[in-house]
């Protein structure tokens, strides 16, 4: 049965938080409160737990999971940028986007989607994250906690324990942290492509692909 975490969002209990990333540590799967929605997550290198969350979510393998980290401090390790989206990204983060970007060869095979090698970033404005982040020392393996056949994620963290306790080992309750998705920008060009019009401002991203679109 999953265990269950009630976190203050502003100021996150510290030995709460270090027991949910005990958990991570050990393999757990767990649903955690973002600056968008609920999102289910595990351990980086947990194949086992990644195949879990497949199954939870009914995801096949062509899915992109999302690296969840703190910073842009260690994008390096995961994906290719040019200095031009290391600077637009910086301008928005932390906050409710997701970046769809091309991966480094260190990056495993199985974290990246296998058809087009790529990795999904974000970086959260939470301060549950945040902390979470910090305790454990590397990002998370992320996906937006959406159950299967529903169009918009969970958003009430009894409901997600009501549904989901035999499936999840922890689930983090942070409050209510509204249905809207990020904003999905797939940056693996010259230019950004803005694939979903989320909760973040896309407004920015558009008029780049407008300008490259005129230019070129």
């Amino acid at each position: 049965m999953a265990q269950y975490f009630e976190i203050h969002p502003a100021n996150p209990q510290k030995r709460l938080v270090k027991q949910v990333v005990d958990i991570v540590r050990r393999g757990g799967i767990i649903v955690y409160p973002t600056d968008s929605s609920y999102a289910i997550g595990c351990h980086i290198g947990d194949k086992a737990s990644m195949d879990r969350i497949r199954r939870i979510r009914r995801l096949d393998n062509k899915h992109n999971f999302t690296l969840v980290t703190r910073d842009l401090s260690e994008i390096s390790l995961f994906a290719k940028i040019s200095n031009e989206q290391f600077r637009m990204i910086k301008s928005c983060t932390p906050g409710p986007y997701t970046f769809i970007v091309p991966a480094t060869r260190q990056l495993p095979r199985r974290l990246q989607n296998p058809r087009r090698k790529t990795i999904g970033l974000r970086i959260p404005d939470s301060e549950i994250v945040r902390d979470m982040l910090a305790e454990l020392g590397e990002p998370i393996m992320s996906s937006t906690m959406i159950l299967p056949g529903q169009e918009l994620p969970l958003s009430d963290a009894h409901e997600i324990r009501r549904i989901l306790e035999h499936d999840v080992d922890a689930v983090v309750d942070g409050g209510h942290c509204g249905f809207e998705p990020t904003t999905v920008v797939e940056w693996i060009g010259e230019t950004p492509v803005v694939i979903r019009v989320g909760k973040g401002d896309a407004a920015v991203f558009e008029q780049t692909q407008s300008l490259s679109q005129r230019i070129g």
